[in-house]
């Protein structure tokens, strides 16, 4: 399996550290970014502005790395900020307006990913935005459709009835009690399953004393512990570390076997698959 398929770089919330952070993160290995055209929490552009710097200055071409970005509803946007469309527009012509601010912001042609921020209130909404990310495909523009914070199995149904969802983004944590009916759905149908909040989210994970024990006979941190069994579980967890050393740390899990006791190993899987 490549990096790709084993953790992706968040830029959520970096503002005007975004494109510093992603050339770093590139160099340090990630071959994978999450971004959104959303000004309220990315700054999309900067993200742009990295991928040209790693062109121009390290040769690392755009076909080297996965990018993806996301349209979110006019719930998610900041109206005192830029909007990436206009609101007033029907559902299909505001995402055609978002993927084209997105192109423009990465300055590429096309999207390995392409990905709708959260449902719509309705889910006739829901599916004329799915539509229309089914066109972006069939237009060459992305590779690759899907959702995020989309918790409802039905909901998801119904997209993938009309076409593969092929990428889930949600919230992998106890507080929604692991998303397992999602994840199950996504196991079952060949779904790329995408986590945030994987460790900040899951306090009590970090510090279950089957999961320090494996950690400590492992020689890794808890947190990387946390990132290395939502891989076991199938799961490409985000990173959004600001931190070069915690970068090297997340890229580190790649090809890392962990050291653990079956008794360990089913207490944690217990404790994450419990109801």
């Amino acid at each position: 399996m490549s990096i790709v398929s084993q953790i992706i770089y968040g830029t959520a919330w970096k503002k005007e550290q975004t494109a510093g952070l992603v050339v770093n993160a590139i160099l340090q290995g990630f071959r994978a970014i999450d971004t959104a055209c959303q000004p309220k929490h990315y700054r999309e552009d900067l993200v742009g502005e990295a991928l040209t710097e790693l062109a121009e200055k390290h040769h690392i071409k755009r076909e080297q790395l996965f990018i993806q970005t996301k349209y979110t509803p006019i719930s998610g946007q900041d109206t005192s900020k830029p909007l990436p469309y206009n609101p007033k527009d029907p559902i299909e012509k505001q995402i055609a307006s978002s993927l084209q601010t997105s192109l423009s912001n990465l300055r590429t042609t096309y999207l390995d990913s392409y990905i709708l921020h959260s449902p719509f209130s309705t889910i006739d909404q829901t599916l004329k935005a799915w539509r229309a990310l089914m066109a972006s495909q069939d237009e060459g523009k992305v590779r690759m459709i899907g959702v995020s914070n989309t918790y409802d199995v039905q909901t998801l149904a119904a997209l993938h009835k009309e076409r593969k969802v092929q990428v889930v983004q949600n919230r992998w944590y106890e507080g929604n009690e692991w998303d397992r009916a999602v994840l199950n759905f996504c196991k079952e149908h060949g779904i790329m399953y995408q986590s945030f909040w994987t460790i900040s989210g899951s306090p009590s994970l970090l510090a279950h004393p089957a999961l320090t024990s494996i950690a400590q006979a492992s020689n890794l941190t808890p947190a990387q512990t946390v990132l290395k069994i939502a891989q076991m579980e199938g799961i490409i967890p985000l990173s959004g570390t600001t931190s070069e050393l915690h970068m090297k740390e997340d890229l580190n899990l790649y090809g890392t076997e962990i050291a653990d006791s079956a008794e360990e190993m089913n207490a944690i899987k217990a404790f994450i698959r419990s109801g």
